[in-house]
């Protein structure tokens, strides 16, 4: 953990952002819905129950409408599903107290297909609430923010690395007085105050919704550009990064600066790569946004003599763009186009 002065910096901030939270009436809404949420999806995941586990029963889980809390985890539901003795089985392991909680999530996350961090510790919250905290990209995000975030060794296990953050996450609702839930939804205004970053909010179309909004063809190139990347040109020389039981950990990757839309290492060198894309904000402030991520990058995840450098990857890239990366020389620029065309579709007896 941080040193004892940048712990009771972050605390106090920490306890501030409560204080809006709970202030706030429509965050409180989503704050008040722990008790429901716990009430609904604890039987559902109780030992008794997981050996009837139903797909809708989980997928159900998944939808933010439901849990409440965390956006997201139904895009893999159909990946987690494919095998339901599986995933059955996977969540018998991950929910089974009488083991070490790091070697259950990593053997429950290397079962099934899909199942990340996100998802396995949002199910751990709701099954005991008192003892685990969720690990995804906001909380992350939030604790990076505010330098709270462990150092790793190089390879070590997704489960070793869950039980060094949940200690912070238990030591920091202890200190100060609330509970693993509230926290949890604290992370989305810690992250996107101290980063700036576009990120969807927990709550809709409330506090957060303004930076929320804007620029859905460059989400939907993301997507595409993650899906297909061994296809792309940049996959011959790049690969996305991943880490230990997390294969999805370069895609929107937090740090201290924000979210970098995709982070990979070189096949044969020991360089990184962070693309990033523009999102109709200034040329400026593309370049700003990239060399704070190579920033944060060579400071808390390369190792020295690794090499980081960006790509920029824009519809239409101007003049302001090209000057400010000439005297950038570990940043370039790609163009991307989009081709959309319209075909005549007959009518009954034209064909």
């Amino acid at each position: 953990m941080s040193d004892i002065k940048t712990y009771k910096q972050a605390a106090e901030y920490m306890r501030r952002t409560l204080d809006r939270l709970r202030a706030d009436e429509e965050a409180q809404m989503y704050l008040d819905a722990r008790d429901e949420v716990l009430e609904r999806f604890q039987p559902v995941f109780s030992p008794g129950h997981l050996p009837q586990l139903r797909q809708d029963e989980f997928h159900a889980f998944l939808l933010l409408e439901n849990n409440r809390h965390w956006s997201g985890l139904h895009r893999l539901s159909p990946k987690m599903c494919a095998d339901m003795e599986l995933l059955r089985d996977a969540l018998s392991t991950l929910l089974d107290e009488s083991q070490p909680v790091e070697s259950r999530l990593d053997q429950a996350v290397s079962i099934v297909n899909g199942m990340g961090k996100a998802v396995a510790t949002a199910i751990l919250l709701v099954t005991h609430p008192d003892k685990y905290g969720v690990w995804n990209s906001t909380s992350e995000g939030g604790l990076k923010a505010v330098n709270l975030w462990p150092r790793f060794e190089r390879g070590e296990s997704l489960g070793s690395r869950y039980v060094k953050i949940n200690q912070i996450l238990n030591q920091l609702t202890s200190d100060l007085q609330t509970d693993l839930w509230t926290l949890d939804m604290a992370w989305w205004h810690i992250e996107n105050v101290l980063t700036r970053d576009e990120a969807e909010p927990p709550f809709g179309e409330g506090v957060l919704a303004g930076e929320a909004k804007g620029f859905p063809l460059e989400k939907h190139l993301q997507e595409f550009l993650w899906a297909n990347w061994d296809d792309t040109t940049l996959g011959g020389e790049w690969e996305l990064y991943r880490e230990p039981g997390d294969p999805e950990a370069g895609r929107e990757y937090p740090c201290g600066a924000g979210y970098i839309d995709i982070l990979a290492r070189h096949r044969t060198k020991p360089d990184w790569l962070v693309v990033e894309l523009e999102r109709g904000q200034t040329s400026d402030a593309t370049v700003g946004q990239v060399l704070r991520y190579i920033g944060w990058i060579q400071q808390k995840l390369a190792e020295a003599g690794e090499k980081v450098r960006g790509l920029i990857i824009a519809h239409e890239v101007d003049d302001n763009l090209r000057y400010a990366l000439s005297a950038v020389p570990d940043v370039d620029s790609q163009r991307y186009e989009v081709q959309f065309r319209l075909h005549p579709v007959s009518k009954p007896g034209e064909e």
